[in-house]
């Protein structure tokens, strides 16, 4: 007999990839979206739809199946402008508690939940799962909010729901429409002002999504995973798409300080006009932040692969290839 999950966020970058891998090993998948998403690329897979959202309850838990084996919810407000800072706390936090209620009354086995090395806080150097986070008092609404997100999630294991938390670091591969991949039309354009003095902990979509796969079964109840550990500078990066795309290698990063008074100038400038600036002071935060970490324990529990950064690349850009989005 098939076993079912119910994924939130299916339209994005991690959803339509988990979803495409669970189809594939036969799960029966319930796919919500919201009435505005973009299909296209979801009803490839053929999942069953579902029409919803995270911040409305009862169409959730109208879309939900009783009895649903698994819930992954991938659903998540990455915004880095304080502009919008109302509706991401929404989406994260009051989302999140709506998931957990809805399972709850559902009959849920098992929720995993995306959370993000960003529930961690402005830490810097190496992280493991042990880590304090300092995300509680950040002032970066989106650190705040994924730490609440998950804390919400996994405080329901005192109600019976087991909960399962998934901390990915700088996520690459195919199905990217509008993360990492808008690195690679600024590359080839010549429209990058600057590579930023930071560092982070990158991985694979694919081996992202395996690993919540075996989390619905392997994870430990309560607990968190790192899913990273291909430690890497943004020049680095920013190296390999050029190398791919046969642009000029960039030899150096741009100042922490640059980038901080650019922030600083842009967002003097959205107070006047109300237009999100192309980069906002959060951002600049994160550009002059080194992040490192180990994927230790979610390769000893779920099989979780490290992969080259070189390879990460390759792939997404062989997706957009193939998808002539470059």
């Amino acid at each position: 007999m098939a076993r079912s999950a119910f994924v939130t966020g299916a339209t994005g970058f991690v959803g339509l990839n988990l979803v495409q891998a669970l189809m594939a090993q036969a799960w029966e998948v319930t796919a919500l979206h919201r009435a505005s998403s973009d299909l296209s690329f979801l009803k490839r897979f053929k999942p069953r739809l579902a029409m919803g959202e995270i911040t409305d309850a009862a169409s959730l838990g109208a879309a939900l199946p009783a009895g649903c084996d698994t819930v992954f919810h991938v659903a998540g407000n990455t915004n880095l402008w304080r502009a919008k800072n109302a509706a991401q706390t929404r989406d994260n936090v009051e989302g999140t508690r709506n998931v957990v209620e809805a399972c709850l009354a559902k009959g849920v086995r098992r929720l995993v939940v995306t959370s993000s090395t960003s529930a961690y806080g402005p830490v810097t150097g190496a992280i493991t799962e042990d880590t304090p986070s300092l995300a509680e008092t950040s002032w970066i609404n989106y650190q705040k909010t994924k730490w609440q997100a998950q804390e919400i999630a996994r405080a329901a294991t005192s109600r019976g729901l087991q909960v399962v938390i998934m901390q990915p670091g700088a996520i690459l591969g195919p199905y990217d429409v509008g993360t990492w991949s808008r690195l690679f039309l600024m590359v080839r354009d010549g429209r990058l002002p600057g590579v930023p003095p930071a560092s982070r902990t990158f991985a694979h979509v694919r081996e992202v999504v395996a690993a919540h796969i075996a989390a619905a079964d392997r994870g430990e109840n309560g607990g968190q995973y790192i899913l990273g550990g291909e430690n890497a500078s943004m020049l680095t990066l920013v190296r390999e798409i050029a190398r791919l795309l046969g642009k000029p290698l960039p030899t150096r990063e741009a100042p922490a300080l640059v980038v901080r008074t650019v922030a600083a100038v842009k967002d003097l400038a959205s107070r006047i006009t109300g237009r999100e600036p192309s980069i906002t002071p959060e951002m600049a935060a994160g550009f002059g932040s080194i992040m490192t970490a180990t994927a230790a324990k979610a390769q000893r529990d779920l099989g979780f692969k490290v992969v080259p950064l070189a390879e990460m690349v390759r792939d997404c850009h062989a997706w957009m290839v193939a998808e002539r989005r470059i």
